[in-house]
């Protein structure tokens, strides 16, 4: 037994000692746990005279009604332990430790009137706190008189937001931005697209402007999410320069900024949030999301299949919207603007945003087909021949 060697070769002379209950022996050095039993008047200090006979489990344990005298140890109870305690480790998880179905329908059984009656109280008043905090936040009128003290929202949160996007951008310039920080320059741009202009010409902000900055997310993330799932990141690669044309920096400058001009002439030409009527009224403008999801949903679905790390496109896709229009994706944005504008009862606004829209996409087009002509030669120009619209069916 280990720990009787261990004693055994110590220079210390092996001695018992007075106890009146069980007591826990540490020997710390060796990371052991010993428990002795037994009750003990006295111990000899004389040392054993055979240590290479002695048996730690040997010697039986004396009656605790009568004193004894002895010159062996006691017998010990040993438990060996190289690593820490769970217990010890996490101090939380001990009133779960004996947690079981048992345990808890004991407690359930030990419930009385008054422990019920107390309990019920409290969940009573956190649902009433939870409530009331909820209405006060969602309270257009909470909004309007605190947003124009210019210490609430929107103006200390959208500031805020904005110049941690601009940090985020960056960062995300120079390929060193983590996922939340790209994630963050996105809600950034779209909480100044679609949540500040209607908070600021209205003073507090309901219903349309929050369901279109979900939709914005979820439209923009989809096509995003399929590089992250390849690449674990959104980062451009060396294949994309040939693909993912662009107009000059200039042009795209523009181009973000008649977005945003739009985004906040559809608040300024709209009537009040709390004038839009909703109910049946606004089936048109669902059909219209749901309509521009789907678009850019199979848009993305197509392209993917017939392309190589996304963006390197392998054959001319014929299938989906591509069926309709030579450039779906591009089509879905627009559609998504202009519905914006129409949930805002902003006719003017749309046009201004669709006109945007194409002058840019228009330009992107070109130079994205020169490309296709010049990799696949005859079949697209076969397809473009026979898909005559670019992005609105029967129009352009």
């Amino acid at each position: 037994m280990e720990t009787a060697s261990v004693l055994l070769h110590s220079r210390t002379i092996p001695f018992s000692f007075n106890s009146k209950g069980n007591r826990i022996v540490s020997c710390r050095h060796f990371n052991k746990h010993c428990q002795s039993r037994g009750f003990y008047s006295h111990q000899s200090l004389k040392p054993i005279q055979n240590p290479s006979s002695f048996n730690l489990a040997s010697y039986p344990s004396p009656s605790p009604l009568r004193k004894t005298r002895t010159h062996f140890l006691v017998p010990l109870r040993c438990t060996f332990s190289n690593t820490a305690s769970s217990d010890s480790q996490n101090p939380l998880l001990k009133p779960f430790k004996n947690l079981s179905f048992d345990s808890l329908k004991t407690s359930l059984s030990q419930l009385t009137p008054i422990r019920i009656f107390k309990w019920a109280g409290i969940v009573s008043i956190a649902i009433a706190a939870t409530k009331w905090t909820v209405n006060l936040v969602f309270n257009p009128f909470f909004w309007m008189y605190f947003s124009w003290s210019w210490m609430f929202w929107p103006w200390f949160v959208a500031v805020a937001l904005a110049f941690y996007g601009l940090y985020c951008f960056r960062k995300h310039s120079i390929g060193k931005a983590s996922i939340i920080e790209q994630l963050a320059i996105v809600t950034s741009v779209f909480t100044w697209l679609t949540l500040v202009p209607p908070a600021y010409f209205n003073g507090y902000l309901e219903g349309w402007p929050f369901v279109f900055f979900f939709v914005y997310h979820y439209f923009f993330f989809f096509n995003v999410s399929v590089r992250k799932r390849l690449y674990g990141d959104y980062y451009a690669r060396p294949h994309d320069p040939k693909w993912d044309v662009n107009p000059p920096k200039w042009y795209r400058l523009l181009f973000c900024v008649g977005v945003m001009v739009g985004h906040w002439l559809a608040a300024f030409e709209g009537p009040e949030l709390h004038r839009i009527p909703g109910g049946w009224s606004n089936v048109v403008v669902w059909i219209l999301v749901v309509a521009t999801l789907l678009m850019q949903y199979n848009s993305t679905l197509y392209l993917a299949k017939y392309s190589e790390k996304v963006v390197v496109p392998t054959a001319v896709v014929q299938f989906g919207p591509y069926r309709w229009v030579r450039h779906p994706i591009y089509a879905s944005t627009m559609l998504l603007f202009a519905t914006y504008c129409v949930a805002l009862r902003a006719p003017l606004s749309s046009l201004f945003v669709l006109a945007v829209c194409l002058m840019y996409y228009e330009q992107k087009a070109k130079l994205e087909e020169a490309l296709m002509v010049e990799t696949f030669g005859e079949s697209y120009s076969e397809y473009a021949s026979k898909v005559r619209y670019k992005f609105i069916p029967f129009v352009f």
